[in-house]
C-alpha cells in the first residue's frame, strides 16, 4: 500500500477490524532499539501517520498501536481501528469476542487509504526486490 526503504505498510484483510493496518520494517531487526534514532523516528512517523488517516478516513471510535513481536520476533507496528460495538471491545482484537452481530463500516477504499499515506509521507517507493514478509 505505501513502501519506503526503511519500512512498508499493510492493509489486513480483516472484515473485522476494517481499515486494520501493519507498519512493518523492511529489514529483519528484533527490537525498535535495534534501529538508529532516526531510524526509530521515521518508523513512528509512519505509525502515527497510518493511524491520522485511518482517523481522518473512517473516525473509528479508538485506533490501538501495538508492538508485540511475540509469535514473530520482527519489527512491526499494528495500527487497529476500533469502535465500542466491535466483536472485542473494549478487550484486544485477539481477546474473547464480547458480541457476535455486529455491524461495522465497510471496508476502506484502498485508494483514498493510499493517497492520504502519500499526502503526509510522500510517494511510496517501488520495488520488486523480495523483502522481509
Amino acid at each position: 500500500m505505501w513502501k519506503s526503504a526503511l519500512c512498508r505498510v499493510v492493509l489486513i484483510d480483516d472484515t473485522d477490524y476494517p481499515g486494520f493496518c501493519r507498519v512493518i520494517l523492511n529489514r529483519h531487526e528484533p527490537e525498535m532499539t535495534d534501529l538508529a534514532v532516526n531510524e526509530r523516528q521515521a518508523m513512528m512517523r509512519v505509525v502515527f501517520a497510518v493511524e491520522s488517516a485511518l482517523r481522518h478516513l473512517i473516525n473509528p471510535d479508538k485506533i490501538n498501536l501495538a508492538s508485540l513481536g511475540n509469535v514473530t520476533p520482527h519489527v512491526h507496528w499494528h495500527v487497529i481501528p476500533r469502535w465500542r460495538e466491535d466483536r472485542c471491545f473494549p478487550n484486544p482484537i485477539w481477546g474473547l469476542a464480547q458480541r457476535t452481530d455486529v455491524a461495522l463500516p465497510a471496508k476502506i477504499d484502498l485508494s483514498i487509504l493510499r493517497k492520504a499515506l502519500a499526502e503526509q509521507l510522500g510517494e511510496p517507493i517501488v520495488s520488486r526486490e523480495r523483502s522481509f514478509p
